[in-house]
C-alpha cells in the first residue's frame, strides 16, 4: 500500500448511512450545541450587518459601484487568506481560546472601521474582519459535527443552517430600527461580537475537543480528498452570492420595481433559512447524496422556469423554494462532512469548505455579471443553471462510479456464492 493510500485511509472514515447506536451515542448535549448555535448565529448577526452598513456609508459618499464592490470583496478574501492555517492554530491554541480570541479581535477592529470612516483604509480592515470571522465558523461547524448524533446529524445541521442564515438576515433589518449614521449601528455588531467570546466563556466546560486521531490533514490536502464535496460547496456559495448582488438587475431589466425586487430578495432568504430543518429529515430517510442531487436539480429547474414565470404570481413561491434548495447544496455537504470524515481531516475539511466559500463569493458575481454583459440579463439565470447542471451531472456520475466499485469484487463469486 502507497503511502498515500495509508494517507487517504487514516483520514477518511466512512460511516453507514444508517448504523446501528447505543443510547448513549443518540444522546444529544443540548446545552452544548446550543451555545454553539447561538455563538455563530450572534457572529452572523453581526457579519450580516457589516455588509449594507458599510456600502450604504460608501454610497452616501459617492463612491463608485466598482470601488463598493471591491471593498465588499475583502471580507470573503480574508476567509481564503486565513482558512489554511485555522487547523494548525486550532491544534496549537486550542479550539475554545481561538474562538474566544476571534470574538475579541473582531470588534476592535470594527471599531477602527467605525473611526477611520475611509474607503481605503477599510479595505485592509474588513480583510481582518474576514481573517477573525471564518476561525469561528470553521471552529463551531466542527464542534456541531463533532457532537452530533449520526441518526440525528440531518436535522441538527439543518437547525444550525436555518438559525445561522436567519441571524445572518436579521442583521440588515436591524439597521431598520437604528439607521445607517453614527455609533448606534456599529454598537449593535460590536456587542453581538462580544457576545460571541461570552457565550464560548459561559459553554467552555461543555464543549468537545478538537479531534486529533488521525494524521494532520492540510486544506491543501483535503483538495485531493473531497473534489466533488468543494465543487458543492463552491456552487452553493456562488448562487447565493450572484443571485443577492446581481437580482435587483436582472428584475430592473424585465421593469420591475425596487419595492418588489427587495420582497422577492427578502421571501430568496426566508426560504433559504426556513427550508434547511425539512431539508436535513429528508437527507436522513434518503441519504445526504441523493437529497444534494435533489437540490441541484431543484435549483436547475427554478433557474430554466424564472425567465418565464418572473411577472407572475408563481414566482414568489419558486424564490422561496429557490432559495431552501441552493443553500441546502451548503447543507448536504455539512452533513456529508460529517459522514465521511473524522479526525484531524474533518477540521481541514471545515476550513477548506470556509476557503471555497470565500472563493464562490468573490468569483460567482463578477463572472455572472461579465455574462450577462455578453448576452444580457438572462445570463443571470443561465450562468447560475449551468453551475447547477455541472454539479447534478458530477454527482450521477459519482453515484454511478460508486455502483460498479462496491459491485465489482463481487463479479468473480466462487461456486459456493460467497463474496470473497
Amino acid at each position: 500500500m502507497t503511502p498515500d493510500r495509508q494517507f487517504r485511509r487514516a483520514a477518511v472514515v466512512r460511516l453507514p448511512l444508517h448504523a446501528t447506536t447505543s443510547p448513549r451515542e443518540d444522546r444529544i448535549p443540548w446545552a452544548a450545541m446550543a451555545g454553539i448555535i447561538a455563538t455563530v448565529t450572534v457572529f452572523a448577526l453581526a457579519q450580516g450587518l457589516t455588509y449594507p452598513l458599510l456600502s450604504f456609508i460608501l454610497e452616501r459618499r459617492g463612491t463608485t459601484p466598482g470601488l463598493i464592490g471591491l471593498s465588499a470583496a475583502m471580507t470573503p478574501l480574508g476567509f481564503i487568506v486565513s482558512a489554511p492555517f485555522i487547523p494548525v492554530l486550532a491544534r496549537r491554541l486550542g479550539a475554545a481560546r481561538l474562538a474566544i480570541l476571534c470574538s475579541t479581535l473582531a470588534p476592535l477592529t470594527l471599531i477602527a472601521i467605525a473611526l477611520t470612516q475611509d474607503v481605503w483604509a477599510w479595505m485592509p480592515l474588513r480583510l481582518l474582519l474576514g481573517i477573525f470571522a471564518n476561525p469561528l465558523y470553521v471552529i463551531s461547524e466542527t464542534w456541531l459535527i463533532t457532537i452530533a448524533p449520526a441518526p440525528r446529524r440531518g436535522r441538527i445541521m439543518g437547525l444550525y443552517s436555518s438559525i445561522v442564515s436567519g441571524g445572518f438576515s436579521i442583521g440588515p433589518l436591524s439597521l431598520g430600527l437604528v439607521g445607517t449614521e453614527g455609533w448606534p449601528p456599529f454598537m449593535i455588531g460590536i456587542v453581538a461580537f462580544l457576545v460571541c467570546g461570552l457565550i464560548v466563556l459561559a459553554v467552555v466546560p461543555r464543549l468537545p475537543k478538537m479531534p486529533q486521531e488521525g494524521e494532520a490533514t492540510s486544506v491543501r490536502g483535503f483538495f485531493a480528498l473531497a473534489p466533488l464535496l468543494l465543487f458543492a460547496v463552491f456552487t452553493a456559495a456562488a448562487f447565493e452570492q450572484t443571485l443577492l448582488s446581481l437580482f435587483a438587475v436582472y428584475g430592473a431589466a424585465l421593469g420591475s420595481a425596487e419595492a418588489r425586487i427587495a420582497s422577492l430578495i427578502t421571501c430568496f432568504i426566508v426560504g433559504n433559512a426556513v427550508l434547511q430543518i425539512a431539508l436535513g429529515r429528508v437527507a436522513e430517510q434518503f441519504g445526504s447524496t441523493r437529497t444534494m442531487l435533489f437540490c441541484a436539480l431543484a435549483s436547475l429547474a427554478g433557474c430554466l422556469l424564472l425567465p418565464s414565470i418572473f411577472n407572475a404570481w408563481l414566482i414568489w413561491p419558486l424564490v422561496f423554494v429557490w432559495g431552501g434548495v441552493s443553500f441546502g447544496i451548503y447543507t448536504m455537504s455539512l452533513i456529508q462532512l460529517g459522514e465521511r470524515f473524522s479526525g484531524q481531516a474533518l477540521i481541514a475539511g471545515n476550513a477548506a469548505f470556509a476557503f471555497v466559500w470565500g472563493v464562490g463569493g468573490i468569483v460567482g458575481s463578477p463572472a455572472t455579471g461579465l455574462v450577462m454583459q455578453l448576452i444580457g440579463h438572462q445570463g443571470l439565470p443561465s450562468s447560475l443553471g449551468l453551475l447547477c447542471c455541472a454539479l447534478a451531472v458530477l454527482l450521477m456520475a459519482e453515484r454511478r462510479c460508486d455502483s460498479v466499485r462496491l459491485s465489482e469484487p463481487c463479479r468473480r463469486r466462487p461456486p459456493d456464492g460467497s463474496c470473497r
